[in-house]
């Protein structure tokens, strides 16, 4: 008896694949107190957003990295989270790795005069 045929559907011509799933992770940093973002903070991902950050105003140190190079997109929502974080962090610092660029003038226009955090180009 020969194998059964596998039949594949076929996307009709012109169709647009269906989006990706948004994903985020999270890993500490070796070197210094902070973590590592990688991949989007969307409404999917808000909930390890949500928990790094809390995480960071847990931790007493007096500077925490939060590296952001890998970060493609941030939404509002994730901003405020971010803001929200920076303004119980008290006399610390929150330094922003390499952040994408839309995330500074977000924070500058929605969150201006926010002390703890500082934007490190490197």
């Amino acid at each position: 008896m020969s194998e059964p045929e596998v039949v594949r559907p076929r996307r009709p011509a012109g169709a647009v694949p269906a989006p990706a799933v948004p994903w985020l992770s999270v890993h500490p940093l070796t070197a210094r107190a902070g973590f590592r973002a990688v991949g989007e903070v969307t409404l999917p991902t808000h909930r390890i957003w949500e928990r790094a950050l809390e995480d960071a105003v847990r931790d007493r140190g007096d500077v925490y990295f939060v590296e952001l190079s890998a970060l493609s997109f941030v939404d509002v929502a994730g901003a405020e989270v971010l803001a929200d974080a920076a303004r119980r962090f008290g006399e610390r610092r929150l330094v922003l790795d390499r952040p994408p660029a839309a995330l500074p003038r977000v924070l500058g226009l929605l969150w201006p005069g926010l002390p703890a955090i500082e934007v490190a180009a490197s």
